[in-house]
């Protein structure tokens, strides 16, 4: 499994490794000394060092981490033409377990928005239908401000954050050209476009996962709403897995850790643990 050309960052307690755009060496570790990995799926525009508050939450506790966010123009435009180009990003991504010779160690996913968790739809599937993936041990999941199912003013405020620092007339332009293809196919040609590419919040509700997940999000979220992730969690309860969510009502979309930073942390650690040692 090749990661070339996959943009990430990896931690190793006591031996870290940067990768942009190269193929990785191979991270060691004591041989019988059991590491949880951690890989964070960063939200739309996200830049590695946000991800990386996130990351020292794990790798201070002896987690390897590994960071990386799918690129925006993917997930704004090729997810909503209906293009699965971040399967081929998810098989590369998971490929790097192998890589560093850390695939038989407990998996744990941090899911951040609507970017991570369209990336983590597929993979999911590949988890249950690629044989090379498929003994993989996945022990939990963590989603921060996700998943939201079809809000598009939502997803307008993200792309015009990612866009900030464009050109006003190139921001305006890809602002209204989403809010096209967004409208064209998820409305008006939805029913045939679903026969080829089904919406990554309906695979998740239906997921064949079965091991635990804690979701985060507050009502004050603009860009997924509170009442969606409320949805997704009692659907995945109706498939009998262990979930636990997490209200904190007040803080704005992926700024729980800012706004609560103490509390924040407690529960992911305390997730990666319970699900490490079950």
């Amino acid at each position: 499994m090749s990661s070339a050309k996959l943009d990430y960052t990896i931690e190793i307690p006591d031996q870290p490794y940067r990768s942009r755009e190269t193929s990785p060496e191979r991270g060691r570790k004591e041989a019988g000394t059991p590491l949880p990995v951690v890989i964070l799926l960063g939200w739309g525009g996200c830049r590695d060092k946000n991800l990386a508050k996130y990351s020292a939450i794990y790798h201070k506790r002896g987690c390897i981490v590994i960071r990386y966010t799918a690129p925006w123009h993917m997930v704004f435009f090729s997810e909503s033409l209906g293009i699965p180009s971040l399967r081929v990003l998810a098989q590369k991504l998971l490929g790097l377990l192998f890589d560093y010779e850390i695939e038989k160690e407990p998996l744990l996913f941090h899911v951040f928005s609507n970017a991570g968790a369209m990336l983590y739809r597929y993979v999911l599937e590949l988890l249950h239908t690629h044989q090379h993936f498929c003994h993989l041990r996945v022990v939990g999941t963590i989603f921060d401000s996700s998943p939201g199912d079809g809000n598009l003013v939502g997803a307008l405020r993200a792309l015009a954050a990612i866009l900030e620092h464009r050109a006003a007339a190139l921001r305006l332009l890809l602002l209204v050209a989403f809010a096209l293809v967004a409208v064209l196919f998820r409305v008006l040609l939805s029913p045939l476009t679903t026969l080829f590419h089904s919406h990554f919040y309906d695979r998740l509700q239906d997921a064949a996962s079965r091991w635990p997940e804690l979701y985060l999000y507050s009502q004050a979220d603009k860009v997924v709403l509170a009442r969606d992730v409320e949805r997704m969690v009692e659907a995945r309860l109706a498939h009998r897995v262990l979930v636990h969510s997490v209200d904190f009502v007040s803080s704005a979309h992926v700024s729980h850790l800012r706004a609560y930073p103490t509390y924040y942390t407690s529960l992911c650690v305390d997730f990666m643990r319970s699900c490490v040692h079950c």
